[in-house]
């Protein structure tokens, strides 16, 4: 479904991403995997045309969004859902005004319509009730839930996540992992991960593949990448400081 080739992308002169080559399948779960400051942001930005390339292509459905017209590209990304690190809500508006937005924002839809939309998907993440709590009285686990359903509220056919589970305890953190399986076999969606949360890799992952120094030297599903020899890959996922990963 989207094809990334030799994809480079240099910030005053540190390069970042250095030749990034990934494909990602239609209806699957395709997580990336990385230590912090890696790249997997950047990469998840150049996918949603919030960052241009130096140089390379991304291919969706066999056009490179990195070529659009911005007026072009905005029906495009009408096709992707976010779910942000963290969860990015608008502190002024509701917990059904926030996943309601993209809603109000892109469609013609009348308030009634709106609401009913609003109330399915967040009985989706679990969460009924919740529609006039505000964002500051929602623990952080609520928060991402929320997020989800707003990344979810157009029935998007890709959904990229980003960090999903930062900042949670390890049972909400597998409580968000589960959330994330049900919702992309109920929704049939493609699903973008990018994460260092080993655990969730194994739970929710169809591909991983690990991005490192700016390219991806490996990939494959949860049981292949657990087999793989390379010892950089092995030092992360066994979360070693001795290795050929340096800690500086």
């Amino acid at each position: 479904m989207i094809e990334i080739r030799n994809l480079k992308k240099s910030f005053n002169g540190k390069t970042v991403l250095d030749g990034v080559d990934l494909s990602i399948g239609k209806g699957k779960i395709t997580v990336i995997i990385g230590r912090s400051g890696e790249g997997k942001s950047v990469l998840i930005k150049h996918i949603i045309g919030l960052l241009r390339p130096d140089s390379g292509s991304i291919l969706l459905d066999g056009k490179d969004i990195t070529k659009m017209k911005a007026s072009e590209f905005i029906r495009v990304l009408e096709r992707f859902g976010m779910l942000f690190q963290g969860a990015a809500l608008f502190d002024s508006m509701t917990v059904a005004e926030n996943v309601g937005f993209p809603l109000r924002e892109h469609t013609n839809l009348s308030n009634e319509e709106i609401r009913d939309i609003v109330t399915e998907k967040l009985r989706r993440v679990g969460l009924v009730g919740v529609d006039d709590v505000m964002p500051a009285d929602l623990s952080g686990g609520m928060k991402k839930r929320v997020g989800l359903a707003r990344a979810i509220v157009m029935d998007p056919e890709i959904v990229l996540f980003d960090e999903p589970t930062t900042g949670l305890d390890p049972i909400m953190g597998d409580s968000i992992a589960a959330l994330m399986l049900d919702t992309q076999k109920a929704l049939e969606t493609t699903y973008i991960v990018i994460t260092h949360d080993i655990q969730l890799t194994y739970k929710i992952a169809d591909i991983v593949a690990m991005l490192h120094e700016g390219r991806i030297i490996e990939k494959g599903t949860v049981e292949e990448m657990k087999k793989n020899p390379n010892p950089i890959l092995r030092q992360f996922l066994e979360g070693r400081a001795e290795g050929p990963i340096k800690v500086f």
